[in-house]
């Protein structure tokens, strides 16, 4: 796979698969621009470098054309953060489009319209993506959270492109997961979070050929407490996953990682920040109440193995962190992962709500690297190729 340092920029003209599908508020401003600010240094290298930009992304699951979904949204926003104007075309392929691209100058950026108001996107149409990549002479690949996804602009567009190559951001996330998977530092530990077994099962099995210690936390370690024979209360937990619970805890045995489970939680009434709240023990949560954080005695055993460890993977959160009742937890786990990488470990974090704890709690400077990939790192970490990546080989 060539970098994007192998590929002369001068005079050409580069197509940009990024990831702009950013959220907005309900005033219809964008709430989190994080997405488009990754995305800077590949735009502005290739701008530096002589040559001009075509971005596109998609925004949201359109079916068929909508304003609602138009990229248009983003214009202020990209120009803000270029410091340049940026041309806006009204469609992605077709006559505009083409001689919009043809126009464009060293120097110059141009937007396309939301890519997915064609479901030949979606469907990765040969025909689709050959009139995409007519626009330019150098396909760059910046959308990590896209690259799972076997759509036209993500896998089928790059065989029609003689350079094509990852961006700065793109191969950042390849580095990143390559140094968490091939021969890590040791003590090597996985924090597994979040509400369902069902979405991390594969992930788990996977990491317990590299890891170490294996954290489990947040909803889902009650179904692990239940397989274990744990009185849960009316927590969450997979009737139909106890069996994989089993099977992992299994298989960390038999390859010596080590599982850490909570001993206490944060147990609540009602699923509301301003409910009755006590602290219990794991294994015996009282019916009517529910675990919605790990507790004290957890958080300090979490933190004395994230600390003794050299490379970390943090997905998901340890309970409902959203609620200023039950972010402790969370927060405790999030200040050990800072409180590690200060002392020299690698530290990778990625999943939606992994990244907005992080930010929430002002650690994202703190941490080696977070990934702007929710599906596309669990698919990475449960050792899958991805589509997008594969395409660009």
């Amino acid at each position: 796979m060539k970098s994007i340092t192998d590929i002369s920029f001068s005079g050409k003209k580069a197509f940009i698969r990024v990831d702009f599908n950013v959220p907005f508020n309900d005033e219809g401003d964008i709430s989190d621009n994080s997405r488009i600010v990754a995305a800077l240094p590949t735009i502005n290298y290739i701008l530096s470098k002589g040559g001009s930009c075509i971005l596109a992304s998609h925004l949201g699951r359109p079916k068929g054309k909508s304003m609602n979904h138009t990229l248009s949204k983003l214009l202020p926003e990209i120009e803000k953060l270029l410091n340049t104007k940026v041309i806006f075309s009204e469609d992605c392929i077709g006559k505009k489009a083409e001689q919009l691209c043809s126009q464009l100058k060293e120097g110059q950026v141009i937007l396309l319209e939301n890519l997915r108001f064609y479901k030949e996107e979606t469907a990765a149409d040969p025909f689709f993506a050959k009139q995409l990549s007519a626009l330019a002479d150098i396909y760059v690949n910046d959308a990590y959270g896209t690259t799972h996804r076997e759509h036209a602009s993500t896998a089928t567009i790059a065989q029609f492109f003689e350079h094509r190559c990852p961006g700065l951001l793109l191969e950042k996330e390849i580095n990143g997961l390559k140094k968490l998977m091939n021969k890590p530092s040791s003590p090597v530990t996985a924090i597994i979070g979040g509400a369902k077994v069902s979405s991390k099962i594969s992930v788990m099995s996977n990491m317990l050929n590299v890891i170490d210690n294996l954290i489990i936390g947040g909803g889902m370690a009650y179904t692990f407490i239940k397989q274990n024979g744990g009185r849960i209360g009316d927590s969450i937990f997979e009737n139909d996953r106890l069996v994989d619970c089993s099977q992992i805890l299994a298989l960390a045995k038999e390859k010596k990682v080590n599982i850490f489970l909570p001993d206490d939680v944060v147990a609540s009434n009602e699923f509301s920040n301003d409910a009755l709240k006590q602290i219990v023990d794991v294994n015996n949560i009282p019916d009517g109440w529910q675990g919605l954080d790990i507790g004290p005695r957890t958080a300090a055993k979490f933190e004395k193995v994230i600390y003794n460890s050299s490379t970390i993977l943090w997905n998901g959160p340890m309970g409902v962190f959203e609620m200023p009742s039950f972010e402790k937890g969370t927060k405790a786990i999030a200040q050990a992962v800072a409180n590690s990488t200060q002392k020299g470990a690698f530290s990778l974090i990625g999943g939606g709500d992994s990244v907005a704890a992080i930010k929430k709690f002002e650690f994202q400077n703190k941490v080696s690297f977070i990934s702007t990939g929710g599906g596309a790192m669990l698919e990475s970490l449960e050792g899958k190729t991805l589509p997008g990546i594969k395409a660009l080989s």
